[in-house]
């Protein structure tokens, strides 16, 4: 898929993968390994940036995944966003889409919300909350008519 199809596609808190298409180097090439691994990995989607005007497309539009987190003794030091644009020539495809029924935690309201979390159910999400500082955080439910709309595009989670 093109990065155009996960950006009018590929729901919010959905897994995405990209690729060069290059092969893996072989591990003792630590080096070619690292480059290969900048273009080929995966990540949540947490936030599409730009979006349609007028049924033309802003050529500025970009969505945003979440690759890792690095840090210890649970505390997150490094959070690991990739930014694509939408002219981007790598390949992209969606490994995995968020099941009915789970809740969407955003960080805010509005055209600038960025998924902070992705929870089975929304006692889970409230749980997840009281621990973390997201004041103004905003839930929604991954609705039925989701996948009903997913399943009638032909597609079906992967």
């Amino acid at each position: 898929m093109s990065a155009h199809t996960i950006f009018e596609h590929a729901p919010i808190g959905a897994i995405v993968a990209w690729s060069d298409g290059a092969p893996r180097p072989p591990e003792r090439h630590r080096r070619r390994l690292d480059a290969w691994n900048t273009n080929n990995s995966r990540g949540r989607l947490i936030r599409k940036q730009g979006g349609r005007d007028a049924d033309t497309h802003n050529p500025h539009a970009s969505f945003t995944l979440h690759e890792a987190d690095y840090g210890a003794g649970g505390v997150v030091a490094i959070r690991v966003h990739r930014t694509f644009s939408l002219s981007s020539s790598l390949r992209f495809n969606i490994v995995e889409r968020p099941t009915v029924g789970s809740v969407r935690v955003f960080d805010r309201s509005g055209d600038y919300a960025e998924l902070v979390h992705l929870a089975p159910h929304r006692a889970a999400a409230e749980q997840w909350l009281s621990q973390h500082g997201y004041p103004n955080a905003v839930f929604e439910e991954v609705t039925a008519d989701e996948a009903a709309a997913d399943a009638v595009e032909g597609r079906a989670a992967a």
